[in-house]
């Protein structure tokens, strides 16, 4: 299976959790997904003051500039398969 393939899966196995993942655990997950799929941070940080979670957001995603997107790719794979040990899967 290609890692694009094997990517695929990972994003559609997330959505079958038994729990949702913990705040720092979605923030992870968002953050390789966008680094996976667009690669370095390419929008401003959102500035609305109480844009909370838009802000966290766009600082976990940017905490990932540098890694390519394959390996971005790789460590979300990874990630959805300890979440899945942790919480199982519907």
């Amino acid at each position: 299976m290609s890692l694009d393939e094997r990517f695929n899966k990972a994003a559609e196995d997330v959505k079958n959790l038994n729990a949702t993942p913990n705040e720092e655990e979605l923030l992870e997950l968002y953050a390789l997904y966008k680094q996976s799929l667009v690669g370095d941070v390419n929008t401003p940080r959102p500035g609305g003051l109480l844009d909370f979670k838009g802000k966290a957001k766009w600082d976990a995603w940017n905490e990932k500039k540098g890694i390519s997107q394959d390996e971005a790719k790789e460590a979300y794979i990874a990630k959805v398969q300890l979440l899945i040990e942790t919480y199982g899967t519907k």
